[in-house]
């Protein structure tokens, strides 16, 4: 990541590569052209500046959009752990790439390498990493986190840095959650159709960051160590989007018909 400013408008630490700044700044246009941004909470003082992790949950295909301009308001702009297969598409991925973000390939022989990789990189930069633990979009019906991944906690404990929990909601109204598999032009038709009339709707984008998660009673070379993180960032991402979600406790007002819904949240409060 790269660390923009603080909140009381201090000197620019680094400045990100120039065409993610060009993408950040199209994305935000973006955003605010499709629905309305709403962010709450942030990074603290004393974590400015420092190795960092940010965990997010996963509700929609524009919610990365959502996040990077989320994230641009409170200053500061993320390196993305990224599927390889994004990092390898036509056009956006070398620009992903250029702009130093890293890459994870789930299940392969190169992960683990990876891994040290992504270690390497929290502890020789002070700026953070944005994850998503679950993995993937959620296919629990009320939209709540999945199980997810213990991936994002190992790090941080490999790392010894922090973490800021990230909840969001409402990205999810903007394009439909689509298909997995892409075969041909009829594929995009529910996402282009979600995707135009999202103007009209006005959705209201909430992000919030939360407080850092404690830690601190995790011994990292202690047997389950990361299902017990992992489990502490899970529950503190669900409780900052507990108040997002106001009114929909149950299941999004919003429904999208091409979600897949065969999973059950363990966070769901």
């Amino acid at each position: 990541m790269f660390a923009l400013h603080d909140d009381d408008s201090s000197p620019i630490r680094r400045r990100p590569p120039a065409i993610w700044r060009t993408m950040t700044a199209l994305d935000t246009g973006l955003v605010h052209l499709v629905g309305r941004l709403k962010v709450t909470g942030g990074i603290p003082r004393e974590l400015r500046g420092k190795p960092l992790l940010m965990a997010a949950n996963h509700i929609g295909v524009f919610d990365a959009l959502v996040l990077i301009a989320a994230c641009q308001r409170i200053g500061v702009a993320p390196r993305f752990l990224l599927a390889g297969g994004l990092l390898d598409a036509p056009l956006i991925g070398p620009a992903l790439r250029a702009s130093g973000h890293l890459r994870i390939d789930r299940g392969k022989a190169g992960a683990v390498e990876q891994f040290h990789q992504a270690v390497e990189a929290m502890r020789s930069t002070p700026n953070p990493i944005m994850v998503y633990p679950e993995g993937r979009i959620s296919h629990d019906p009320g939209l709540w986190p999945e199980r997810g991944k213990t991936g994002a906690a190992r790090l941080a404990l490999a790392a010894d840095v922090p973490v800021i929990p990230v909840s969001q909601w409402g990205a999810h109204e903007a394009v439909y959650w689509g298909t997995e598999t892409v075969s041909g032009p009829a594929d995009l038709v529910p996402l282009a159709r979600s995707g135009l009339t999202a103007p009209l709707r006005r959705p209201v984008f909430k992000v919030h960051f939360g407080t850092p998660v404690d830690l601190s009673d995790v011994e990292p070379g202690r047997p389950g160590a990361g299902v017990r993180a992992h489990a502490k960032i899970m529950r503190a991402i669900t409780t900052g989007l507990i108040p997002l979600r106001a009114g929909e406790m149950n299941e999004p007002r919003f429904h999208d018909p091409t979600r897949p819904t065969d999973t059950v949240s363990p966070w769901k409060p």
